[in-house]
C-alpha cells in the first residue's frame, strides 16, 4: 500500500510537471509502466466514473506507451492527450474509457472508427469486439500506425487510410462507430453505415467548443444526448478547412468565463473540458452573473481541475491579458509542492509542441473573493493556447468566476 501511495504521489507530481514543466520526467522501466498504468486505471479512469468492468480491463492490458514515441514515452499513463507526430495527437486514457463505454461494446460487434491517429483507441477496442475497422486520413500517420498494430498483434483490427467521414461501405453496416475527431455535424455517409439500433459516439461543434454526443439509430434517424463538454484537436483535411465557424487566433478568448452557461444533470459548464471534481455553482452573490465553479478535494495528489482550448498566434499577438475572480477555503498543498491551485496558460506550435506556459498562483489558506490580473508574452511560434484551473492535487476548495 505505500509503495502504491508513494507511485501515486510520483505519477500525479509527474502529471502536473509535464502540464506546466514539460521537460521534467524520469525515465521508466517496464514494471514502473505497467504500475503505473494500473494507478492510471484507478485513479483517471474508475474514479472518474467509468463502470463498465469489460473496457476497464482492456485500459489496464493496453500498453499505451507502445502507441507513443520513445520521448513522450515517460508521459504515457498520464491523463493526457500527447504529441504523436503530423500535427495530431493520442487521446486522454479517460477520453478513450468513455467513449468505449459510451458505445456498450459486445464481442459479436463490428466496429467503425474514424480517427486512427496512433491506434490506442483501436487497441482498446480489440479485446472488445469480433472486428475493428479504422480509417485515418494522413498517409504517414495511418501507416505507421497500422504496421504497430500488426506488430503487437492486434489481428482483428483493419486500417485504411482515406477520407474517414466516408465511412467504410464495403465492410458496412457496422453495430458501432467511435468518432475521435471533431465534425461541425454528424457525417451523413456514416450515419447510412450504421446499423438498425446501433450506436455512434461523436464529438460535434466548434474548433475549441465541442459537444460529445451519443446517437442510437432508432426507426433510421438518429436520436442524440449531448452527454460532456469535450476538447479534440483539428483535424487534417478538408472537412476542417471547410468549417462554417472558425476561430481567430489574432482575438483570443474564453468562451463562457463566467460560467453562466450550462448542460447536462447535474448541469456542468459549457466549453470547460475534462472536468474533475467541479461543482456548478447557483448563488446570486456570485462576482459575475449567478454561477460560479468551485473544486474540492480531501485527498492529496487526486485529479481536480478544468480546461478551455483557444486559438492565438504569436505572430500577430505579442500579450495575453488575463483576469479572474478566486476564493479559498482551507488550501493546502497535496503529496508534494507542485499540487496546488493555479491558473496556468499553456502555449503550443503549430505541430502542438509545448512552447512555454504561465502559471497564476498558488494559493492557500482561506480567503474571500478576490480579483487577480496579469499579463504573460505569447511566444512568437504559437498557434494555441489551453487555459486550465483548479486544485492539481491540492486538498481544501477553491472557487473560479469572471475568467
Amino acid at each position: 500500500m505505500i509503495e502504491r501511495i508513494q507511485l501515486r504521489c510520483v505519477l500525479h507530481c509527474l502529471a502536473l510537471a509535464a502540464m506546466l514543466y514539460p521537460t521534467a520526467a524520469p525515465a521508466q522501466s517496464l514494471d514502473e509502466l505497467t504500475d503505473a498504468r494500473n494507478v492510471m486505471v484507478d485513479e483517471e479512469i474508475v474514479a472518474a466514473g467509468v463502470k463498465n468492468g469489460r473496457v476497464i480491463k482492456s485500459m489496464r492490458i493496453t500498453p499505451r506507451h507502445e502507441f507513443v514515441s520513445l520521448a513522450q514515452r515517460k508521459y504515457a499513463y498520464l491523463d493526457m492527450a500527447l504529441p504523436i507526430g503530423e500535427s495530431q495527437t493520442i487521446s486522454p486514457p479517460f477520453v478513450v474509457a468513455y467513449m468505449t463505454e459510451a458505445i456498450d461494446p459486445q464481442p459479436g460487434d463490428k466496429v467503425l472508427e474514424i480517427g486512427t491517429g496512433s491506434g490506442y483507441q483501436a487497441a482498446v477496442l480489440s479485446p472488445l469486439v469480433r472486428e475493428v475497422y479504422t480509417i485515418e486520413i494522413v498517409k504517414p500517420l495511418g501507416r505507421k500506425t497500422a504496421r504497430t498494430l500488426k506488430r503487437l498483434g492486434y489481428d482483428n483490427v483493419h486500417v485504411r487510410v482515406g477520407d474517414g467521414y466516408r465511412g467504410w461501405p464495403e465492410h458496412a453496416p457496422f453495430d458501432k462507430i467511435i468518432v475521435t475527431c471533431s465534425p461541425e455535424q454528424v457525417p451523413g455517409a456514416l450515419v447510412a453505415q450504421l446499423k438498425e439500433g446501433g450506436r455512434m459516439v461523436v464529438p460535434v461543434g466548434r474548433r475549441y467548443q465541442q459537444t460529445m454526443y451519443l446517437l442510437k439509430k432508432t426507426g433510421g434517424k438518429m436520436v442524440p444526448e449531448a452527454i460532456r463538454p469535450t476538447l479534440f484537436v483539428p483535424m487534417t483535411g478538408r472537412a476542417e478547412q471547410r468549417r462554417e465557424v472558425l476561430p481567430d487566433p489574432s482575438n483570443p478568448t474564453i468562451g463562457n468565463g463566467d460560467f453562466e452557461l450550462s448542460t447536462g444533470d447535474p448541469p456542468t459548464p459549457t466549453g470547460w473540458h475534462y472536468q474533475r471534481q467541479l461543482e456548478l455553482v447557483v448563488d446570486d452573490d456570485a462576482p459575475s452573473g449567478k454561477n460560479y465553479v468551485t473544486f474540492r478535494n480531501s485527498e492529496p495528489g487526486r485529479g481536480c481541475r478544468a480546461l478551455q482550448g483557444m486559438a492565438v498566434d504569436g505572430r500577430k499577438i505579442n500579450e495575453l491579458e488575463i483576469s479572474f475572480m478566486v476564493r479559498g477555503s482551507g488550501i493546502r498543498p497535496g503529496q508534494s509542492r507542485r499540487q496546488q491551485p493555479v491558473l496556468a496558460v499553456t502555449f503550443y506550435d503549430e505541430n502542438r509542441a509545448v512552447l512555454g506556459q504561465r502559471v497564476l498562483g498558488p494559493w492557500r489558506g482561506t480567503f474571500d473573493w478576490q480579483h487577480e490580473t496579469a499579463r504573460c508574452e505569447v511566444p512568437k511560434r504559437a498557434r494555441e493556447a489551453i487555459v486550465r484551473i483548479g486544485l492539481f492535487g491540492a486538498v481544501g476548495e477553491i472557487s473560479f468566476d469572471a475568467v
